[in-house]
Formats: structure tokens, C-alpha cells, sequence
């Protein structure tokens, strides 16, 4: 397939994708006789996994660790395992601050509903005439 239809499948840009084949990401990458970029079935997939790993917190360089291991049918279960308990952890980690940030929004919002009730209450409500 072409860059284009990679671009679309993936919704990912043709600058990033193009990225991604410098960095070796994306390796499996033909040439046409017109030397038009070919992408395989399987960049799809691959450029999704890029994607979600690295939303999970990986690097690049990490990724591309995981996709040459991939390639190379050879994974080294224990830096494997390490690299997961590391990423896993630093999850972990973002998951408390943001319920750290969500029970600060819940006490404000609650704190704010009740000074709007109270204002209703005395009938001095913002925003409204009389």
C-alpha cells in the first residue's frame, strides 16, 4: 500500500510514518519500480503498536528494542519482564497523581455546588436579574 492509505488506516501522518522508517520503526518498507514508498498489510499493525506503546510511556528506543526483538523471533524474557515491571510501575505512578487531581476537582466542584446553592438559597444567584 501507499503512504496515503498508511496515513488513513492509521491516522497517522505521512511526516511521522516517514519517521518512523528512518528510525527503523518501520522496516518492512518496499520500493516500486516509480521508487514509491510500498507498505506491507503488517505496517498497519505495526504502526498501531508504536502508537500504543507509546502512549503507555515508551520510547522510541524502547519500541524499536521490542520490534527488533519481534522481528528477530528473540526476546529476552527477563529485560523483557524488567522493561514491563518498569513501565508498569511508572503507570501505576501517573494512575495515583490523577486521582490525586480527580479527588481535588471532586472537592472543588462539591465546594462550589454548595456556595451556588447557597446563593440560590438568598436569592442572589450570579448571572440572573431581580
Amino acid at each position: 500500500m501507499r503512504i496515503a492509505e498508511l496515513e488513513r488506516r492509521t491516522g497517522v501522518s505521512r511526516h511521522t510514518l516517514r519517521y518512523y522508517e528512518k528510525t527503523g520503526l518501520l522496516q518492512e518498507v518496499g520500493r516500486r519500480q516509480n521508487n514509491y514508498r510500498d507498505y506491507p498489510d503488517q505496517a498497519v499493525a505495526r504502526v498501531v503498536m508504536v502508537r500504543q506503546l507509546k502512549s503507555l510511556g515508551f520510547s522510541l528506543r524502547e519500541i524499536r528494542q521490542v520490534l527488533d526483538a519481534l522481528r528477530a523471533d528473540r526476546i529476552d524474557c527477563a529485560e523483557g519482564a524488567i522493561l514491563m515491571a518498569e513501565k508498569r510501575q511508572a503507570v501505576e505512578l501517573r494512575i495515583a497523581e490523577l486521582r490525586q487531581v480527580s479527588d481535588l476537582l471532586a472537592r472543588e466542584q462539591a465546594r462550589l455546588e454548595a456556595s451556588a446553592a447557597r446563593q440560590r438559597a438568598e436569592g442572589r444567584c450570579a448571572g440572573t436579574s431581580g
